[in-house]
């Protein structure tokens, strides 16, 4: 599926994706990510950009014990890195989890994950 959206770059222009497909330059996916990640071939991703959900009860998601939160999000971030090139990159934008008034810096327990992956 293309969209009608066109990103233009130093005079080129490319078209949007929903679907992979190893020779499109540029695909957003908005689903499930884990489902979407089947489809992917192994070091074939240059760049991946996304927001997970911070797990702060909004209604789209179900607020789940942090350390659940964090298993599941392990899982998805395992499966990206066996995606990207060895040149690649991970772009992954979080806030804060809030239990009971105390803060949690979600960045700090995703360092690890990704520290422990290389």
């Amino acid at each position: 599926m293309t969209t009608e959206k066109k990103i233009i770059s130093n005079s080129e222009t490319y078209k949007i994706y929903s679907e992979f497909a190893i020779n499109k330059k540029i695909i957003l996916h908005h689903g499930d990510s884990l489902k979407f990640l089947k489809t992917v071939p192994n070091n074939s991703i240059n760049l991946i950009v996304t927001s997970p959900p911070y797990n702060i009860g909004k209604k789209y998601e179900e607020k789940e014990p942090l350390e659940v939160y964090l298993k599941k999000q392990e899982i998805i971030i395992k499966e990206l890195y066996s995606k990207l090139k060895s040149e690649g990159s991970v772009c992954w934008e979080v806030g804060n989890y809030v239990n009971k008034g105390e803060i949690y810096p979600l960045d700090i327990y995703f360092y690890e994950i990704f520290k422990n992956l290389g």
